[in-house]
């Protein structure tokens, strides 16, 4: 069994990060640079940093936060947010990234994720898909319907989300970056049926966001769920969860994984 992964998000807005409820109503969690540390030391396998007001506000990711955070951190490190160009990308690698994630600008021109992949290599290109369940599925998760929304979930694209992500991932994605607007905040649990029906139907790792609420649901996504990894916010920021707790919790269910420091 491949080794499975934990991933802490730090969503920044005005160089704080904060946490919402299906992405608005959000709150202060504290100085990205400081949890960055934080994460890294207690053990959590990678980073998301995303600015999640960049594309939104039509600029740059703050080249300047991304390398405080890489002066911090000696783990993998994924940047997210108002990349739109081959220099983007360029830029943020030089200033410490390992990953960049790719959302709004990717939809607008899909074949940009072709010309990265060739320029950086998959290994560095993560698609981020933020999707929104468009039916109550009453016959189950084969009957969910997921449409692919940018601009921090305020734009629907008329895309469905699994086709966007056979795409993406054919195009040269290394990853697949998948929030579930849905399960957003809510921490009732992933969205498993999304999850599956996107791993089952790409080459490519599959990360999963949108939902965490307890050591449980980690377990369903990584394993009948059949990501490759979990992403979390507010149950890391907010101390429901720790990074160690979490993975000897994990580790004794079944879930192959680097134990926490």
């Amino acid at each position: 069994m491949l080794t499975k992964r934990l991933i802490a998000c730090l969503d920044v807005q005005n160089g704080r990060t904060v946490k919402g409820t299906n992405f608005v109503n959000l709150r202060d969690a504290g100085d990205p640079v400081a949890l960055a540390a934080r994460y890294a030391q207690e053990g959590i396998d990678e980073l998301v940093l995303l600015d999640i007001t960049a594309t939104v506000e039509k600029r740059r990711t703050l080249i300047e936060l991304v390398r405080n955070v890489a002066r911090e951190v000696n783990i993998p490190f994924t940047v997210g947010g108002g990349i739109g160009a081959v220099a983007d990308v360029e830029a943020l690698l030089l200033s410490g990234a390992d990953k960049v994630s790719l959302n709004s600008s990717v939809l607008r021109e899909p074949g940009l994720i072709d010309e990265l992949a060739r320029r950086f290599g998959s290994q560095a290109i993560v698609v981020a898909v933020d999707a929104r369940q468009t039916n109550d599925a009453a016959q189950g998760p084969a009957d969910e319907a997921w449409e692919v929304f940018t601009h921090g979930g305020r734009h629907p694209v008329g895309r469905e989300a699994v086709a966007w992500c056979r795409e993406a991932a054919e195009r040269g994605a290394g990853e697949l970056l998948l929030t579930s607007m849905s399960h957003d905040g809510t921490r009732d649990g992933y969205a498993l049926g999304f999850t599956r029906a996107v791993a089952a139907g790409v080459g490519v790792p599959v990360i999963a966001s949108g939902g965490a609420g307890a050591a449980p649901h980690f377990r369903d996504v990584l394993l009948p769920g059949g990501a490759d990894a979990a992403l979390a916010a507010s149950v890391f920021h907010f101390g429901d969860l720790s990074v160690a707790g979490l993975k000897s919790y994990l580790l004794a269910e079944g879930v192959a994984m680097r134990p926490a420091v």
